[in-house]
């Protein structure tokens, strides 16, 4: 499960940067945007299977935990920004 994680975060700041490419080129609603997420994770994750030695369920579920959380990230530091705080981390 460890090595789960540690895959889905590696690949957590990838699938943001596609979900962000995704929602400026693609006119897509906002509440299909967690659903494109979790399938751009899943497939990020499919497509990696050079880099890592995990079976293919496991690096299937990495990419959707990544993506889900991908999510959630962004949304955060959105949320953040919009009321004119900055994160610091503590």
């Amino acid at each position: 499960m460890d090595a789960v994680l540690m895959f889905a975060s590696i690949l957590s700041p990838i699938v943001v940067a596609l979900v962000e490419l995704l929602k400026r080129t693609v006119n897509i609603p906002k509440n299909f945007i967690p659903l494109s997420s979790f399938i751009i994770g899943m497939l990020v994750g499919i497509v990696s299977y050079p880099f890592t030695e995990l079976e293919f369920i496991l690096r299937i579920w990495a990419g959707g935990i990544c993506g889900l959380s991908a999510v959630g990230l962004f949304e955060i530091g959105k949320y953040t920004k919009s009321n004119g705080r900055e994160h610091t981390g503590s």
